[in-house]
């Protein structure tokens, strides 16, 4: 069974999901989806972006939309990287299926 994904890596895959994005892109799609929780470090987003490229999860694109920068980065996600997405959250929702994560699911609700 693959490692499972970072949660920035995840969200970083998630954010690819539909059309290639830059950096800056990648870290404003995970504060939306995160209410900005999460706001990784820029450092910290490269980092995962490098590491997610050599693992042949995501590939610099070649597509870019109208009129971008062309001294922007532009990342995609690759097959290898939503075949990991998709191990991912299956484990995820496995582990939500757990009889021992619902108990802890049901107590915390119940002291809350």
């Amino acid at each position: 069974m693959p490692t499972p994904l970072t949660p920035l890596s995840l969200h970083i895959l998630l954010s690819l999901g539909a059309d290639p994005m830059h950096g800056y892109g990648i870290l404003k799609a995970i504060g939306e989806r995160t209410d900005d929780r999460e706001t990784p470090s820029t450092g910290a987003l490269y980092l995962a972006l490098q590491r997610l490229q050599e693992e042949g999860r995501i590939r610099l694109s070649d597509s870019r939309p109208e009129g971008a920068d062309a001294r922007r980065r532009y990342w995609e996600i690759t097959a290898a990287g939503r075949d990991a997405v998709a191990v991912e959250l299956g484990r995820m929702e496995a582990l939500l299926r757990d009889d021992a994560a619902r108990a802890f699911r049901t107590e915390r609700v119940a002291d809350g």
